[in-house]
C-alpha cells in the first residue's frame, strides 16, 4: 500500500517562496502520475500541477503556471513543488496524490478522480 506525506507547508509573505514534499512509503510503481492539489474551505479541491514519468510530461494550472515548479527524486520516491512569487490566494491546504497510471498527467491536465492514492495534506498561509 501507497503511503503519502505532504510536508513543508507554513507561513510566507507574498512575494515569499515555499517548497512542499510528497515522500512515499510502499512505492512500487515503475511507471506514476503525482500530482499536487489544493483545498480552500469551503471551495472544491483544485488541480495545481502534475508529472508523469513517462516523459517527464508536467502540467501545471493557469493561476500558477511560470511561479510553481514540480520535480522528483525517484531514488528518493519524493516529489516537490516549489513555489515562487507567493500570493495570499495561494493559501490552501496542499496534498499529493499518486497513481501508476503514467498517463493520469498529461500536458492537457489532470482529474483528481483518477489518482489512487492520497496523502494528508500540509497547510500553506501567505500573509498580505
Amino acid at each position: 500500500e501507497v503511503q503519502l506525506q505532504a510536508s513543508g507547508g507554513g507561513l510566507v509573505q507574498a512575494g515569499g517562496s515555499l517548497r512542499l514534499s510528497c515522500a512515499a512509503s510502499g512505492f512500487t510503481f515503475d511507471n506514476y502520475a503525482i500530482a499536487w492539489f489544493r483545498q480552500v474551505p469551503g471551495k472544491e479541491r483544485e488541480g495545481v500541477s502534475c508529472i508523469s514519468s513517462n516523459d517527464g510530461t508536467t502540467y501545471y494550472a493557469e493561476s500558477v503556471k511560470g511561479r510553481f515548479t514540480i520535480s522528483s527524486d525517484n531514488a528518493k520516491d519524493t516529489w516537490y513543488l516549489q513555489m515562487n512569487s507567493l500570493k495570499p490566494e495561494d493559501t490552501a491546504v496542499y496534498s499529493c496524490a499518486a497513481d501508476s497510471a503514467w498517463y493520469y498527467c498529461s500536458v492537457y491536465g489532470f482529474s483528481q478522480a483518477l489518482f489512487g492514492s492520497w496523502g494528508q495534506g500540509t497547510q500553506v498561509t501567505v500573509s498580505s
